[in-house]
Order: C-alpha cells, then sequence, then structure tokens
C-alpha cells in the first residue's frame, strides 16, 4: 500500500468512526496505519535534513547534525 492508499484508508477509518464506530480488527488497522505515516513523515524529514546545510556568519558552511 503506497502512502496516497494508506493516507485514503486512514481518512475512510476515521469517517466510519465518527459515524457508526469501529470494530475491533479495525481500530488497530488504523493505529498501525497512522503509526507507518508518522514513520514515513520522520523518514522524509530526516532525509531532508541530512542533506542540509547551514551557512553561519562568518561564512563557514555546516552539515545539519542530530544533536546528541
Amino acid at each position: 500500500m503506497n502512502m496516497e492508499e494508506t493516507i485514503k484508508r486512514i481518512n475512510e477509518l476515521y469517517h466510519k468512526s465518527q459515524g457508526e464506530g469501529l470494530t475491533e480488527e479495525e481500530k488497530e488497522e488504523q493505529q498501525q496505519l497512522r503509526r507507518k505515516y508518522v514513520e514515513s513523515v520522520r523518514a522524509n524529514l530526516r532525509g531532508q535534513l541530512d542533506h542540509m546545510s547551514i551557512q553561519r556568519p562568518d561564512g563557514t558552511i555546516e552539515k545539519v547534525r542530530k544533536k546528541k
């Protein structure tokens, strides 16, 4: 399932939960899909930050790093 399909299914489950409610299986599916979506967003952000640099006022350029 690609990300577009994942988002569509998350939305379907949300709307169903607001109307008639979800079964236990659907609640579990919803949690898994949301977890997958959040992990994907985080991975995309990490990828962007890994390729980003900061230019300091003195002109030096350094890569963005994860804080320790």
